[in-house]
C-alpha cells in the first residue's frame, strides 16, 4: 500500500494521536465520560482551573470517573505495533493529545504528551508527584496539605512548555509525519502536521471524520486506526519477506 512504501521510505516518522486513538480501546471519549452523572453539566467547565477551586466535589467526582475507566481499558493492539516500530527504530517519537498514558503502557518510550497525564496526580502546592490511583482512594491531600490535583492540563491553563517544545524539535526533524485519529481541530496540534510539511515531510491522516486539513495531505484514510495499523504490519512484514 502506499501506507507502506512512504513508511519504508522514511528515515524519521512521527506520530500524532489524538482521541480516535484511545476510543479504539473503548476508553470512553471526554464527553461520554460523564456518563449521565451531570446531563447539565457541560464537561468543559469541570476541567477547569476554576472548577477545581470553586467546584472541588464535583470536580473530584469528575476525576474519580475518569481514572476508573482508565482502569477498565488498555491499550489495543495498535498501540502495541507503534511501540514495537519505536523499538527498531522505524518510528521516531509519539506526539500525542491523550492523556490516558497507554503509549507507555504499550512500551513506547519516545512521547510527548501535550495536554499532561491521568496517570500521576501532583501537589498543587509543593508540586510532589504520586500516582493517580490515589484519587479512587480519597487520598486528596498532599503530606505539606496541599490539594492533590490530576496531572492533565486544565482549561485555564498553560500547556507543559518541555512536551510542546519536544512537539515542534519533532516536527521539523519529521520526513513523514502520521495523524492517528485526532480532528486537528485544537492547536497546537494542529500546528504540528503543517510544521512538517513545510519542512518537507509527507502527511498521512488517518481519521474516521473528515479533517480541515485533510485537503494538503499526501493520504488521508477514513478507517480505523486498528485495521489500518494492523494492514501496515502486515504490508511490512511482506515486503521484508521479500529482501
Amino acid at each position: 500500500s502506499m501506507l507502506t512504501e512512504l513508511f519504508k521510505k522514511s528515515r524519521h516518522t512521527v506520530v500524532l494521536t489524538g482521541a480516535g486513538m484511545s476510543t479504539e480501546s473503548g476508553l470512553p471519549d471526554f464527553r461520554s465520560a460523564l456518563d449521565g452523572m451531570w446531563n447539565e453539566v457541560d464537561p468543559l467547565q469541570l476541567a477547569s482551573r476554576d472548577a477545581m477551586q470553586y467546584e472541588r466535589n464535583m470536580f473530584v467526582r469528575f476525576y474519580k470517573q475518569r481514572i476508573k475507566k482508565l482502569k477498565e481499558a488498555s491499550p489495543h493492539q495498535g498501540y502495541y505495533h507503534l511501540a514495537e516500530w519505536e523499538r527498531n527504530g522505524e518510528i521516531g517519537s509519539i506526539l500525542t493529545q491523550n492523556v490516558d498514558g497507554f503509549h507507555q503502557l504499550a512500551g513506547s518510550q519516545n512521547v510527548a504528551e501535550m495536554h499532561g497525564s491521568l496517570r500521576v496526580m501532583y501537589c498543587d502546592n509543593c508540586g510532589e508527584k504520586s500516582s493517580s490511583d490515589g484519587y479512587l482512594e480519597d487520598v486528596l491531600e498532599c503530606q505539606c496539605g496541599g490539594f492533590n490535583r490530576p496531572g492533565v492540563v486544565l482549561f485555564g491553563e498553560p500547556l507543559p512548555l518541555n512536551a510542546i517544545h519536544q512537539a515542534k524539535v519533532e516536527a521539523k526533524k519529521a520526513d513523514l509525519f502520521i495523524v492517528l485519529g485526532s480532528s486537528l481541530q485544537v492547536a497546537p496540534a494542529n500546528v504540528f502536521p503543517m510544521e512538517a510539511k513545510r519542512n518537507g515531510a509527507k502527511l498521512v491522516i488517518v481519521n474516521e471524520e473528515e479533517t480541515d486539513y485533510d485537503k494538503v495531505a499526501d493520504l488521508v484514510i477514513h478507517d480505523k486506526i486498528g485495521n489500518v495499523l494492523a494492514d501496515l504490519a502486515e504490508g511490512k512484514a511482506l515486503s521484508d519477506k521479500r529482501k
